[in-house]
């Protein structure tokens, strides 16, 4: 389970990195996650600071280079399901303001994982107009072990490709962030939710510091 999460987290830092202000005409999704991705997965295996875990400069790269590229209400939505009707403006702003924490301190972690992995792009069908997209390939590592099969949902906003999801070994991330949300809304709604994540927030800065 412990390597499942470092994936997923692997999986969705390069992801979000993948996704850089449109020009005048917009690359397709695959070509720009093509060529982001290995800008990005260099600078990581080059960058000092990076590579010895310098997390201020990492949480640097996160809100530079991937939040804005991620379109996190969308995703934290998607995750709370039919019980983000019921929210107020007020809360649906501290559960992406918490997420937003949650992931700046994962995709920082996630990026002490990239090595010398090779990414082998699987053939994209997206079709001119297309409004949703699906951008898949799998992960070569080294020493035999077995390539992990990634795949991003993005959608075409106003401003360009957006990420919302990612699929690691099958296994979607709003999909399983759903099932622990709802639990934790069963047990004490959408305020208790909040309250779990901030806890959680707050156990992995002591973390960090520690």
């Amino acid at each position: 389970m412990k390597l499942l999460k470092l994936l997923f987290l692997f999986a969705a830092s390069v992801a979000a990195f993948a996704f850089a202000a449109p020009g005048p005409v917009q690359e397709a999704p695959d070509a720009l996650v093509k060529r982001i991705t290995q800008e990005v997965m260099d600078t990581a295996r080059n960058d000092k600071q990076v590579k010895a875990g310098d997390r201020t400069r990492i949480q640097q790269l996160v809100e530079e280079k991937i939040l804005p590229h991620v379109d996190l209400q969308r995703t934290v939505a998607l995750a709370v399901g039919r019980h983000w009707r019921e929210t107020t403006p007020e809360q649906r702003q501290q559960l992406t303001d918490e997420f937003r924490t949650m992931l700046i301190r994962t995709y920082a972690g996630a990026l002490s994982l990239v090595g010398d992995q090779q990414l082998l792009y699987k053939p994209a069908r997206i079709a001119p107009g297309e409004s949703d997209a699906e951008v898949r390939f799998e992960v070569r590592q080294s020493r035999g072990r077995d390539p992990i099969q990634v795949s991003y949902r993005l959608y075409r906003a106003a401003d360009g490709w957006k990420v919302y999801d990612v699929n690691v070994l099958g296994v979607w991330m709003v999909e399983t962030y759903k099932s622990s949300f709802s639990n934790e809304i069963a047990r004490g709604g959408i305020d208790g939710l909040i309250r779990t994540l901030a806890e959680k927030n707050k156990a992995l800065a002591a973390q960090a510091a520690g």
